[in-house]
């Protein structure tokens, strides 16, 4: 590869990091990175403006270097023509309807198609694959553990937000179920005690023993979502990330039991890379034949 080194970026609904990214050894440089706090609230401009600084923060580390970036973008978002479709979430309002990619490009003075971005949630998958747990296989599935519940595909080098956060699951929908949510609610009810997050949950672990059984069900509830999951797409690797996969001792021989069980052996990998997955993945958007 002539020039392996592309700006990794990541949006989110506060922030921006971006990272020079080597595509040759498959590695993050954290020490050519940019991070920036954003206001979501503010004028198309200035948003831009602001993501931009990052990024030529980044750039100017390797001055000489081809300008070529990848970004993980939040959606609804047109990703092949750069057009921002973000409404009623709080954040980016003042994009909508307009040609992001052509508003960078002219700030960062280089040409629309040297920016490619993709959608955020298949971005942490494609990371993951590109240099991360899922690294050597060919077809993947993801899941993102924490406030929410994200899904991820990768199948024929193309990574995609699987969104099945909604599916239907029990009683109502699989993020009730497989979320922080669900595991701090069920302390809840049956110690009475409310604690901030998970990491907190299992400070409690080794005096708690009623926090072993509620992690064992979260284990199971994840093996019965991932099993449709799995015979739909035919995956040969699960890579589980998120907050909560920190915590993956707790419940993931139960998930792996609980698929054994239905005849899925399929394997299951913790993911890796934490954030940086997101900007590994946005700059793998770069790599021919993933």
């Amino acid at each position: 590869m002539n020039n392996p080194l592309v700006a990794g970026v990541d949006i989110g609904g506060s922030h921006i990091t971006a990272a020079l990214v080597d595509l040759e050894v498959r590695s993050v440089l954290p020490a050519f990175s940019a991070r920036k706090h954003i206001n979501a609230q503010e004028d198309a401009a200035s948003i831009v403006n602001d993501w931009c600084e990052a990024i030529v923060e980044v750039f100017a580390s390797q001055p000489a270097m081809p300008r070529r970036v990848g970004i993980a973008m939040p959606g609804p978002f047109d990703y092949e023509n750069g057009i921002s479709f973000i409404k009623d979430q709080n954040k980016y309002q003042s994009l909508y309807g307009l040609n992001v990619k052509e508003m960078m490009a002219e700030r960062l003075g280089i040409e629309p198609d040297q920016i490619r971005l993709m959608n955020d949630a298949g971005c942490f998958l494609q990371g993951e694959v590109v240099g991360g747990a899922g690294r050597g296989y060919k077809s993947a599935i993801g899941v993102t553990l924490g406030t929410g519940l994200g899904t991820a595909t990768f199948h024929q080098g193309i990574a995609k937000d699987a969104n099945l956060w909604c599916a239907p699951f029990r009683d109502s929908i699989a993020e009730d179920y497989i979320s922080a949510r669900w595991l701090i609610n069920t302390y809840e009810q049956q110690s009475g005690t409310l604690v901030e997050n998970v990491k907190d949950l299992v400070a409690l672990i080794r005096t708690d023993p009623r926090i072993k059984d509620i992690f064992k069900e979260f284990g199971q509830n994840l093996a019965a979502f991932l099993t449709g999951f799995i015979r739909d797409n035919n995956p040969e690797v699960v890579v589980i990330g998120g907050n909560i996969a920190r915590s993956a001792e707790w419940f993931l021989a139960h998930t792996e039991a609980a698929l054994l069980a239905q005849s899925i052996a399929t394997p299951l990998r913790v993911a890796r890379l934490g954030e940086d997955a997101h900007i590994m993945g946005a700059a793998g958007c770069w790599i021919e034949n993933l």
